[in-house]
């Protein structure tokens, strides 16, 4: 029997606080910016070009919760990286991670 990890399984890697924090800091942007695109999508009216659709709703929300997600990891002056700046003056000092 072996005593280390068990074959073919690594262990975890070293946890890195600063990319966590960017992380948790771009998802909560996210979250942010999929609230403000439903707020905006629910003042446009209905046209009635296209029907109705029971899935529509479920689409247009993933479509909005990816759109965030992409425009948070993007963007480098947002919300979630001037969370993240403000916030990471608290981590430990350490390991500098490189600016964007």
């Amino acid at each position: 029997m072996t005593t280390g990890p068990v074959a073919g399984f690594a262990r975890p890697a070293p946890r890195d606080p600063r990319a966590e924090l960017r992380r948790a800091a771009q998802a909560l942007e996210g979250v942010f910016t999929a609230q403000l695109l439903r707020a905006m999508r629910a003042t446009v009216g209905e046209s009635g070009l296209l029907e109705s659709d029971p899935g529509r709703e479920l689409f247009q929300s993933l479509l909005d919760d990816r759109l965030a997600a992409v425009a948070a990891e993007r963007d480098t002056r947002g919300i979630g990286e001037l969370l993240y700046r403000q916030l990471e003056r608290r981590l430990s000092p350490g390991k500098e991670e490189p600016t964007r």
